[in-house]
Formats: C-alpha cells, sequence, structure tokens
C-alpha cells in the first residue's frame, strides 16, 4: 500500500514543496529511504521506527520504501520526520490516506514519539501559502512562530500521539498561537542619556538611525564608541509588521527562537568579534546558514575595532551594504538571504590607539599610522556614509550633573524622520522606505539640492575628489538631514552636514571646512 505527506525543504528563506511517498509491503523488515536524504534525513528512519513504537506500530514485519520527491532536491535536517512518521501509518492502513491531503508536516521526532522544535518553520510556512497549502501540524514550540502566517490554518502538537489521534480518530489539535510574551532581542535598560558629551556623534547617531544610514566612528580608547553605537536601537522606531516577519524569518532559520519567542519585537544589534569568520559574517555553512549581516536585517550590525578584522572578511560587506542582500553560491547549493542593516564600525585612529592625544602618548610612526590606516579600503569607506570624530571627553563634561537628552527624545525625531520617507514611498516618489537605500533615480526626484546647495556639492566633489558612489551618499544624508529639520526641500545646510561627515577619513580640517562653508 503507499501513501503521500507533504512536508517542506529550505533552501535559504525559499521553502521547496517535498513529496513524502512511502510504500508498504510483508517481508523481511527493512526500511530504506532514496531522494538525495543526507545522513540527518535518513537516521529519521530510527527516529520514526522507535516513536511508532510507542503506538503499538510494530515496523518489524514490513518493508518501508520511503521517497522524497523532488529527487534532485537536496534534504537535510530532522523537519521531514513527522511526515515520513504520518505518511508510514496511512501506508500501513493505521490512518486514512486523504486525511493527509492538503496538510503540511513538520517536526523532528525524538525515540519516545515527542515532537521537538525545527529550524525554519517560519519562511518554511509562508512558502506553503505561496504553494496553495492552506493547513500545517507543527512541533508545539513552534507555535508562536508559526501563528504568525495568518493564510495557513496551523495545528501543533507535543508528540506523534496527539498527531495520530487526530488523523485517526479526528481528535482535536490546539491552533498555533501568538505569544504575548514575545522576547526582546537586546536588553531595554540602555539609553542615550547616560552618554556624557561627544554632541558630534549623537548628532551622528540620529542621523543614521533616521536615514537607516551606515555610520563609522573614529576615536581613541574610552571616548564612548562602543556605548554610543549599543543605544542605537534604543532610537530607531519599532519594527513594521513586514519587517518583524523578515527578521523573525532569518532568525528562525538560524536556529536563535526560542519556544518563548514568537514574532521578534525589537530590531536586532549583532556585534560579532574580531575572530569571526568571513562565513560567519556573510553567510555560509553546510547547509547554507545566514551570517550576522543577515542576522542584524533592519537592526544594527556592530563592528567594534573594525581594523582589527581580517581583510577579506570586512570586504565581503560590500556587496550585501550596497544590495542589501547576500547571494551565496557553493557547491552544493545557493541562497540568498536579505542584508540591511545600519552598519555601525568604530576604528581607533592609529595601532596604539592615541594619535593627536595631548598628552603625548602616541609613539606611532607616520608610516605605520598610515599602513593602519591603509588596512579599511577606498571601495568600503564609499559605503560608509557618515564618518565621525569622537574626542576624549574632558573631566568637565564627565562630572556634569545634568544629563543628555534621553532616548525617548530621540527615537521621536527619528521616528517622524522615517515617517517622512516612508511617506514618499507610499506616494512611489521613492523605490525605498529608507532615504539609505533610494537608487539613484529617487535622488533626482526628491534630494537635489537647491542653487546654493549645488554650488556647494560641486566644490566638494572637486576638493575632496568624492566618487560618484560617495557623492550619492551625500545626497543621502542631506535628503535626511532635511527630513530631521522638517524641510521638504534640500538646502545649502542640509549639504553642508553631509558633506562634513565625510571629511575625516579625507583627511581634512577646519580651514577646508570653513572655506566650503564660505563658498556656499
Amino acid at each position: 500500500m503507499q501513501a503521500t505527506a507533504t512536508t517542506l525543504c529550505l533552501v535559504g528563506l525559499e521553502a521547496h514543496p517535498v513529496r513524502v511517498e512511502v510504500d508498504s509491503g510483508r517481508g523481511p523488515a527493512s526500511f530504506s529511504m532514496v531522494g538525495l536524504a543526507e545522513a540527518s534525513v535518513r537516521e529519521s528512519r530510527v527516529r520514526v521506527r522507535s516513536a511508532l513504537q510507542q503506538l503499538g506500530v510494530d515496523l518489524n514485519e514490513y518493508v518501508i520504501t520511503v521517497n522524497l520527491a523532488p529527487a534532485d532536491l537536496r534534504k537535510t535536517g530532522g523537519a521531514y520526520d513527522l511526515a515520513i512518521a504520518v505518511a508510514t501509518l496511512a501506508a500501513l492502513g493505521k490512518v486514512p490516506a486523504d486525511a493527509l491531503a492538503g496538510v503540511a508536516f513538520l517536526g523532528e521526532l525524538s525515540l519516545s514519539g515527542a515532537l521537538h522544535a525545527v529550524r525554519g518553520v517560519l519562511p518554511a510556512l509562508c512558502g506553503a501559502a505561496a504553494q496553495g497549502i492552506r493547513r500545517a501540524i507543527v512541533p508545539r514550540d513552534n507555535g508562536g512562530e508559526a501563528a504568525a502566517v495568518c493564510s495557513v490554518e496551523t495545528r501543533v502538537a507535543a508528540d506523534i500521539a496527539a498527531v495520530y489521534a487526530h488523523l485517526a480518530k479526528g481528535a482535536p489539535l490546539p491552533a498555533a498561537a501568538a505569544r504575548g510574551d514575545a522576547a526582546p532581542l537586546l536588553p531595554s535598560n540602555v539609553d542615550l542619556s547616560e552618554v556624557r558629551g561627544q554632541e558630534t556623534a549623537r548628532r551622528a547617531l540620529e542621523v543614521a538611525a533616521a536615514g537607516g544610514h551606515n555610520l563609522l566612528m573614529i576615536g581613541p580608547p574610552g571616548t564612548g564608541k562602543t556605548m554610543l553605537a549599543r543605544r542605537l536601537p534604543s532610537i530607531l522606531p519599532p519594527l513594521t509588521a513586514e519587517e518583524a516577519l523578515e527578521v523573525t524569518a532569518v532568525h528562525s532559520v538560524a536556529g536563535l527562537l526560542s519556544a518563548e519567542r514568537g514574532l521578534c519585537v525589537e530590531r536586532p544589534f549583532r556585534a560579532p568579534h574580531h575572530t569571526v569568520t568571513e562565513a560567519g559574517l556573510v553567510g555560509g555553512g553546510d547547509p547554507l546558514r545566514p551570517g550576522e549581516v543577515s542576522l542584524a536585517h533592519h537592526g544594527c550590525l556592530f563592528l567594534d575595532e573594525l581594523l582589527e578584522f581580517k581583510r577579506s572578511v570586512v570586504e565581503a560587506l560590500r556587496q550585501p551594504l550596497e544590495d542589501g542582500e547576500i547571494n551565496l553560491s557553493r557547491a552544493r547549493g545557493r541562497a540568498r538571504f536579505p542584508a540591511r542593516p545600519a552598519l555601525v564600525a568604530a576604528v581607533n585612529p592609529c595601532p596604539c590607539g592615541y594619535a593627536g592625544d595631548r598628552g603625548g602618548r602616541c609613539q606611532c610612526g607616520q608610516e605605520r599610522v598610515r599602513a593602519y590606516r591603509a588596512r579599511l579600503s577606498g571601495p568600503l569607506i564609499d559605503r560608509l556614509d557618515i564618518h565621525v570624530a569622537l574626542p576624549p571627553v574632558d573631566l568637565e563634561g564627565l562630572h556634569a550633573r545634568g544629563r543628555g537628552e534621553a532616548s525617548a527624545e530621540v527615537r521621536r525625531r527619528v521616528t517622524a524622520g522615517r515617517c517622512v520617507a516612508e511617506e514618499r514611498y507610499r506616494r512611489k516618489e521613492t523605490s525605498a522606505a529608507t532615504n539609505a537605500a533610494m537608487s539613484a533615480r529617487d535622488l533626482e526626484r526628491v534630494a537635489w539640492p537647491d542653487l546654493a546647495g549645488t554650488n556647494l556639492l560641486a566644490r566638494a566633489v572637486e576638493r575632496l575628489g568624492l566618487s560618484a558612489r560617495g557623492h550619492g551618499k551625500v545626497l543621502r544624508v542631506a535628503r535626511t538631514v532635511a527630513d530631521l529639520d522638517g524641510s521638504d526641500a534640500v538646502r545649502a545646510a542640509h549639504v553642508l552636514e553631509a558633506i562634513q561627515a565625510r571629511l575625516l577619513d579625507r583627511g581634512l580640517g577646519q580651514r577646508e571646512t570653513a572655506e566650503l562653508e564660505a563658498a556656499s
């Protein structure tokens, strides 16, 4: 007798339906599997055999053959266990074969028959909905994320016995329910008011948050680079429903969602150590998994001590920073993951960190400093919208009794600025909801400055030698500054602030800045 169940195979975030075809017959006991199944899938025969024994179903009298179709799609992981088990029950006549029709089964079985959570349930169910599948059964611990896919009627089960009773006798299974206490991705006890001084850096952080821009902070140790970066999520607006789904899908595939967490409700903050590998940063492995740049999607990716990272690892960020996604191509598969975080990087001005210190602590020669800074390539600098210097905070600033502006106040301005950009996107004036992601055509429509601003920008391009990409970055940042200023037009003052945000890595000082300002 034969029976078929449906499950799903994830390649990156893309779900492919898989038909689990089971043939049973009397004979010497055997359990064979075909269909390009990896070792973790082939081992399911042990788990399925033991789990079905808990139901009183002994497979020792049967020849079981399982085919996972399509045969040219590589299958990995334990998510196929439940589909194999229910198809086997149907092939043995223990449950009606038509009870399996139109239902997607996902879940890993233990030897006792318990159902364990699996990776990628949210993107799998989104793919199921796209394929016209409207019902699913998943492990109970995956119920929180499964409930987010409203177009699929998802039921949850704790073990194979509950699924068997549902299919064979019509016993009800509870529906997947959204978690009311979704866990945040980062602690909420950080606030921008704790930062003393550094008004220029605070302003840069606000502009970066409002426009989704990348930010490079340059300064000696102890000036607050890490402290500022860790407070960026506290001034970002809440995730929209669509953004929350995207973030949750990536974290689900990576296996970072706990049973207590449904949708991710806060923007992610990722801070990998400088020893991270290229696969760890941009994704890879077998099977292909998202890297830190994708796990920080719609949030913040903080690279502290940027120049301590391997150059090949950092340079791998060029394409995702430009395109907003990462396309991984390996010998055994391809996958695409979203990758549009706000990159915040921190560097020291020299190898010892104290270049320019008034106390004369820096002993680095010019050649050593030049070689150190050359580790950050021009093409990568071009992709960093804002560069800001953080001088040491003086004693008076540290001992000041007044606290700085709180994150809640800054967040209100950031949210208002983003709403302006989103309104332009809704009116189809731009192709993106954030200023940092606007196309070149968008810049001509909504970010071109007035005459004074145009003249200032032309002089800056000539003096600084900005590339075409750098020119576009200045316009995007100027548009964000104008949004924060409540201005429909991009004016010379907005352009000047955007140009000043790119002066530091060009080696320009106050005199050159004053010349540009006077030229406007």
